[in-house]
């Protein structure tokens, strides 16, 4: 119990681990004798892209972008914008969109498309979870650590109100008696 919020613990901490070594390794394969730019999807993606990172063995190239698609109580407004855009080149190289979680997947399905505008060799996707439950867009997902049927999930980057982001594993959160029912949109 963490002040009014019971987090059920999902994914522990060596799971996630397990995982973001096997996604390296999946990753090292496909683009040996190649430098992919991976760009990371802020805020909830730091930790599993920084760990992601160290356990590659090939060269990449690292960006960022940060995307706005949230209206009041932290509900999506169906809108995206970016607050931080992609400042490398990707023009005829290998990207790969790094994400914390997919949810609905409009978000990731409007940043797939900006970059695709840009010109890059190709563009994968890898995500830490995939979260079935309010998927409203498909999205190929080419390396995926962990599919979820639904909940509302916490820690390993992932937060409700900038709370619980620094948690060393996944977990539901749920308020009193029941869990909320509040919204990842990505």
């Amino acid at each position: 119990m963490l002040g009014e919020y019971h987090i059920r613990e999902r994914i522990r901490q060596e799971e996630i681990r397990q995982q973001v070594q096997k996604i390296a390794r999946d990753i090292d394969s496909d683009y040996r004798d190649r430098e992919p730019v991976l760009i990371g999807v802020l805020n909830g993606v730091f930790l599993f892209f920084a760990d992601l990172v160290e356990a590659l063995v090939i060269p990449v190239i690292i960006d960022f972008v940060r995307v706005a698609s949230y209206g009041p109580r932290n509900v999506s407004s169906g809108k995206i914008s970016f607050t931080k855009d992609v400042e490398v080149s990707v023009k005829g190289k290998p990207v790969i969109i790094v994400e914390d979680i997919i949810d609905t997947g409009l978000t990731l399905s409007f940043l797939v498309d900006h970059i695709k505008a840009r010109e890059p060799e190709s563009v994968k996707i890898c995500a830490l979870i995939n979260k079935l439950e309010r998927r409203e867009k498909e999205v190929d997902i080419d390396y995926c650590g962990f599919t979820i049927e639904k909940g509302f999930l916490v820690g390993y980057g992932l937060d409700y109100n900038e709370q619980f982001r620094y948690l060393p594993y996944i977990g539901s959160l749920e308020m009193g008696h029941q869990s909320e029912e509040s919204v990842h949109d990505n």
